[in-house]
């Protein structure tokens, strides 16, 4: 058996395969987020671990344990987690969603080699700023890092005792030279960094340690077990669905929104402000484009309109043109293709026409628009897309993925009944570091249970109103 242990932002979720693949079970247990002022967001790196325990405790009471063999990891990207020498926590992690350090990520973007080495605009959600911001605001905790983790490495010290990171998480940091797979003394220092305070780097399907004897008995496992590098949370969904060749992509409808392009090269373009970073099985790189609020948008309404976001969805019936109700998504600031950390959601062209169908709709159209901006910008930073796999909760809604192919004008398929997450690409991972077993082995994609394609009566309509969505975002800032 094999086990994927995905640290999020809202849960921690184990997933438990058979040699076969076969999911066996699937626990999650809840976290939550701590926003002390504006822009910030935080979680103690206490809570994973107990959280990890309770998703654990519960697969150990189902299911004999004893069998296991690997454990992949994957986690929210670019979270800041700093330790002392004792290995003590130094503060609450800094989150991938937090943008305090707006102005310290600007100011290294502007660096000579912060985007030629790094392949990446330095996005206030990374890494780097954050320990930037800390320096100036907090010298004294800056004084005593010895170490920086990312948050599923900190989760890995606690299961092995090793202090490891890999590629594709190392990537979001502004701290890696993306083509070498290396961390940087010249990226590093730009920060106030250096080498030793950061963890050593292995592949993500390659070993990484083993297991702590007294987790181990703790939770019934007999014999030694594998910890794979692991993954960042979309390079461990693309494990998961396959999407590892040049030519496949998915887009992703999590908290955050993702269209993500699988490449056997390295294609920085920073000024696209696409993600560009290693992927998690050697010699392998991915594009990213990224929204930060994706089906956060839509909980965002349903909490305003005490619905649940599947109510809302499911009374919209046939796909339609939009209407005069439109919507932009920055909740919390964007990356692709603004950069903006001060952008803001906002609505527009209201009548007293609108109603609750007709929010729920510019809300999932302002969304996807987002998407669609995304996708030009992977095109015009080289990638090559025929078709994207849909996946994450959002992709349970039909009428979203039919807005989703007539507004990007492409086929979306969607896969059978199944979980192809983060969860099961990292026990993926763990299957291959224990085994050694290739991708091509190990990484096939799902069966497509369908292939929704654009409808051409409405792509123009949604291409105008696009027009219409991009002209809205100056009005944005915040």
């Amino acid at each position: 058996m094999f086990l994927g242990l995905d640290l999020g932002t809202s849960g921690v979720k184990a997933v438990l395969i058979d040699e076969r693949q076969r999911v066996l079970a699937s626990e999650t247990a809840p976290l939550s987020v701590q926003r002390p002022q504006p822009m910030w967001s935080e979680q103690h790196p206490a809570d994973w671990i107990a959280a990890t325990e309770a998703a654990m405790a519960a697969l150990a009471r189902s299911h004999d344990l004893s069998a296991l063999r690997g454990i992949g990891l994957s986690g929210q990207m670019h979270g800041a987690v700093a330790l002392d020498r004792a290995g003590e926590v130094l503060r609450p992690a800094i989150l991938w969603n937090d943008t305090r350090a707006h102005l310290e990520a600007a100011e290294l973007d502007a660096m000579a080699d912060m985007r030629r080495l790094s392949g990446n605009i330095v996005f206030p959600g990374f890494t780097a700023p954050k320990l930037v911001w800390m320096a100036r605001h907090e010298p004294d905790l800056f004084d005593r890092v010895a170490t920086v983790l990312l948050p599923k490495d900190y989760l890995r010290l606690w299961l092995t005792g090793e202090r490891v990171g890999e590629m594709s998480d190392a990537s979001g940091t502004s701290w890696l030279d993306v083509a070498a797979r290396d961390w940087s003394p010249t990226l590093l220092a730009a920060s106030g960094m250096r080498r030793d305070q950061m963890p050593a780097l292995v592949e993500g399907s390659a070993p990484s340690g083993q297991l702590r004897r007294e987790l181990a008995q703790r939770w019934g496992i007999a014999a030694p077990v594998v910890v794979a590098g692991g993954a960042g949370d979309n390079a461990a969904t693309a494990i998961g669905a396959g999407t590892v060749a040049a030519g496949q992509g998915f887009v992703s409808l999590g908290t955050s929104g993702v269209v993500f392009a699988a490449s056997d090269r390295f294609l920085p373009a920073p000024e696209t402000a696409v993600h560009a970073f290693c992927h998690a099985l050697p010699q392998t790189w991915h594009q990213m484009g990224v929204i930060l609020s994706a089906s956060a948008a839509l909980e965002w309404l349903a909490g305003i309109l005490q619905a649940k976001p599947a109510e809302l969805t499911a009374t919209l019936g046939d796909l339609q043109a939009p209407g005069s109700a439109m919507f932009l998504p920055y909740l919390s600031g964007e990356r692709t293709p603004h950069n903006d950390a001060l952008a803001r959601g906002l609505f527009a062209g209201l009548t007293p026409s609108t109603d609750r169908a007709a929010l729920t709709r510019a809300v999932l159209e302002g969304v996807t628009f987002a998407l669609a901006d995304n996708l030009t910008a992977l095109r015009a930073a080289g990638a090559d897309l025929g078709a994207l796999l849909a996946l994450g909760g959002g992709a349970r809604s039909d009428y979203w993925l039919r807005l989703i192919a007539t507004t990007l004008d492409l086929p979306v398929l969607l896969p059978v009944g199944g979980d192809f997450g983060a969860a099961f690409g990292a026990a993926r991972l763990g299957l291959m570091a224990e085994t050694g077993a290739s991708a091509a082995e190990v990484c096939t994609m799902p069966k497509i249970a369908a292939e929704i394609r654009p409808d051409p009566a409405l792509v123009p309509a949604f291409a105008e109103t696009h027009a219409r969505f991009r002209a809205l975002y100056p009005a944005s800032r915040g």
